[in-house]
């Protein structure tokens, strides 16, 4: 199982690919923790990535590529994986595809856009573990810390308004082009290509992912 979410930041795509990996066994493969890691190191590399990531503009394909290849010779991605956050443009899709990476099926979630603002602002984190919260949708059991430890929660940086609106214009440049790419591989018949309305309740997108993967890798088994 060789999977692909798109969507843009605030569309539940990390939350999706927790229940499908968990499911179905195989990895979770997140630019976006890949990055979070490199940022939390004091290297030139992660110094580099922060400042690209705080201003609300997109990694590099090369540095992004890099990390991924490196990732897929892991052990863990004999039997499938999940990439979420990647890939971000016609050039990334068409660089795994001519490495041999081949893909099985790309689930595109829609939200509208303020409803991705008030997902991504009101997130809170526990920076030293990477637990994540929502003020209105999953909050804490007490305002503002963390449920295991009692420490204070963060935003994060690209969390604010004005940065969500500039990755929102990069991600539309930039990564809507792939909606039409992958739709005229699913026409060919080479991959399994579904949209799906994220604003509806997490356990009825759960469902209904289940009934269409269930079908779909049963029937290409």
């Amino acid at each position: 199982m060789r999977i692909i979410l798109l969507g843009a930041p605030g569309t539940g795509k990390g939350t999706q690919a927790k229940f499908i990996t968990k499911r179905y066994s195989i990895p979770h493969i997140s630019t976006g923790n890949m990055l979070r890691l490199s940022m939390n190191t004091n290297n030139e590399i992660g110094q580099k990535v922060k400042n690209i990531v705080n201003s609300g503009k997109l990694v590099s394909d090369d540095l992004i590529l890099m990390l991924i290849k490196e990732r897929l010779l892991c052990e863990d991605c004999k039997n499938g994986f999940l990439f979420d956050g990647f890939p971000r443009t016609i050039f990334q899709a068409e660089t795994i595809k001519q490495a041999g990476i081949n893909i099985d099926c790309v689930l595109e979630f829609y939200v509208p856009k303020e409803l991705i603002i008030e997902r991504i602002t009101g997130r809170r984190v526990h920076l030293q573990s990477g637990r994540i919260y929502h003020i209105k949708y999953d909050p804490p059991k007490i305002e503002n810390k963390d449920n295991i430890t009692g420490e204070e929660l963060s935003i994060r940086k690209d969390d604010t308004k004005e940065t969500i609106n500039k990755r929102l214009i990069e991600y539309s440049h930039s990564t809507l082009p792939l909606i039409d790419y992958y739709h005229k591989e699913a026409i060919k018949g080479h991959i399994l290509y579904q949209k799906i309305d994220a604003s509806l309740q997490i356990s009825k997108i759960n469902n209904y992912i289940i009934n269409l993967f269930d079908k779909y890798f049963l029937k290409n088994k």
